[in-house]
C-alpha cells in the first residue's frame, strides 16, 4: 500500500506567502509546528501515520518574514499572531495543536492571547526560559544559541558528505534514520556554486533564536484554558535551566510526560512515541475543526 504523501500548499499571511504541508483526513485537524531552524517535513513520519483519522497541516515558520538577528530577530509573539492569522485564512476553528521547541512556545503564546485557539495542545520541549532571561538585553554574540547558529557550517559537496557530517555531530546521533534522510532531502537547497546548503540559513536561524527573548510566556500560562500536555526528553540539556514540570503545573489543565532516553529533539529521535502520545491525548476530543 502506497504511503500517504502531503500536498505542498501556501497561504497569504499578513501579505507574505507561508508554505505548509497538507495531509487529507476526515477527522479533527492537527497543526504541527516545528523547532527553530528545522522544517515541517520532519513531522512527515508522524503526520503520515495520523492522516486519515486526522487532517494534518504543518506550516513552515522560517522564511515568510525577513528580519536581522542584530536588530532583535523575529519576535515569537509575531509568529504567534501569524499562526492565528494562518488559522483564520484556512477557516480553522479550535484545531488540535502540537509544537516542538520554538513551535511549542508559539502555540502557547497564540492560545494565551487569543482565547484558547486550540481545543487541546501538546508542547514538546517548549522554550520557557527562566523569567530573568526575558529582562536581559543581549547581543547575538552573547546569546548562547544565536551565537552558535549564526556560525553554523553551511556548505557540503553532496548528500553523502552531509550525512557523514550530521552523524558525527552529537545533535543528530540519536535521530531516527528516516528523519535524518528527510532533513537531508528537504532541509537543504542547492548552493550558488553547487553542493548543498541549509534551507533555513544560519542568519535566519539566529534571528529566530533572538526573537525568543522579546516576550515572557510564564505569566500567561494561567490564561490557557485548553488541555495541555507538556512533554520533556529525559536527556534534554534544557532540563538544566528550564523547569517544564513547573510549567505543566501552572497550566489550569496541564499534564506532564517524560520521554525516556530522548534529548531535546524528541520527535526526530522517537517518532513512534510521539504518534502514540498524539493518539492517546487527542483521540477522545470529539472536536471537528473544519477547513474551508
Amino acid at each position: 500500500m502506497k504511503k500517504p504523501e502531503p500536498e505542498i500548499r501556501s497561504v497569504a499571511v499578513d501579505g507574505s506567502e507561508m508554505q505548509y504541508l497538507y495531509y487529507e483526513g476526515d477527522g479533527p485537524t492537527i497543526i504541527f509546528l516545528h523547532a527553530t531552524g528545522f522544517l515541517p517535513w520532519l513531522w512527515h513520519p508522524v503526520a503520515r501515520s495520523l492522516c486519515g483519522d486526522y487532517r494534518v497541516i504543518a506550516p513552515y515558520f522560517c522564511d515568510h518574514r525577513v528580519t536581522e538577528p542584530e536588530q532583535g530577530g523575529l519576535a515569537w509573539m509575531q509568529l504567534a499572531e501569524d499562526l492565528c492569522e494562518f488559522c483564520t485564512q484556512l477557516g480553522l476553528e479550535r484545531p488540535l495543536l502540537v509544537g516542538h521547541s520554538m513551535g511549542a512556545t508559539i502555540i502557547t503564546l497564540a492560545n494565551a492571547t487569543h482565547g484558547s485557539l486550540a481545543d487541546k495542545m501538546i508542547l514538546i520541549e517548549p522554550i520557557f526560559l527562566p523569567e530573568q532571561f526575558y529582562e536581559m538585553e543581549i547581543t547575538v554574540e552573547q546569546h548562547p544559541l544565536a551565537s552558535k547558529s549564526i556560525k553554523r557550517r553551511n556548505g557540503w559537496d553532496n548528500a553523502d558528505e552531509l550525512r557523514e557530517y550530521l552523524r558525527s555531530r552529537k545533535l543528530f546521533q540519536k535521530w531516527d534514520d528516516e528523519m535524518l534522510e528527510l532533513y537531508i532531502r528537504y532541509g537543504m537547497i542547492t548552493g550558488e556554486t553547487g553542493g548543498l546548503k541549509l534551507a533555513c540559513s544560519p542568519r535566519r536561524e539566529a534571528s529566530l533564536f533572538m526573537g525568543a527573548m522579546h516576550y515572557n510566556p510564564w505569566p500567561m500560562f494561567g490564561d490557557v484554558t485548553s488541555e495541555v500536555m507538556v512533554v520533556e526528553g529525559e536527556l534534554s540539556e534544557n532540563r538544566q535551566f528550564i523547569d517544564l514540570k513547573k510549567a505543566a503545573e501552572m497550566f489550569p489543565n496541564g499534564t506532564y510526560h517524560m520521554v525516556k532516553d530522548a534529548g531535546h529533539l524528541v520527535p526526530m529521535e522517537k517518532p513512534q512515541e510521539i504518534i502514540d502520545l498524539v493518539n492517546d491525548f487527542f483521540n477522545d476530543s470529539g472536536i471537528r475543526a473544519c477547513i474551508t
